[in-house]
């Protein structure tokens, strides 16, 4: 059984940051690129940061704006994405999704897997 477990989530004042963490287990984490998406209640989920399974390439949505960065432990089946400089057009809900030996995609429905989600609300 396939799981991806977000956590880290949770409210921040405007200018802060957080780390959040998603924990894989079932799958050979090594072998999947990953990725965050976000989404706020009424829209599409809205790419944020993706990085391969095999060369480390990085990827980043633009509402990033160079603040966010994406990362991967393999032994410990755990990708990270650190938010820095946050502001309340960040509060949303964080998802992490993983897919199998592809470049990542922008594209929701390119994963194979997703999580449940932490929630990230940014006060002003």
């Amino acid at each position: 059984q396939v799981q991806l477990v977000e956590s880290g989530g949770g409210l921040v004042q405007a200018g802060g940051s957080l780390r959040l963490s998603c924990q894989a287990s079932g799958i050979t984490f090594s072998n999947y690129a990953m990725a965050w998406f976000r989404q706020v209640p009424g829209e599409e989920r809205e790419f944020i940061a993706a990085l391969t399974w095999n060369d480390g390439t990085s990827y980043y949505g633009a509402s990033t704006g160079g603040r966010f960065t994406i990362s991967r432990d393999n032994d410990k089946n755990t990708v990270y994405l650190q938010m820095n400089t946050l502001t309340a057009e960040d509060t949303a809900v964080y998802s992490c999704a993983a897919v199998y030996r592809q470049v990542p995609r922008t594209t929701p429905t390119t994963y194979d897997y997703w999580g449940q989600g932490t929630q990230v609300t940014v006060s002003s």
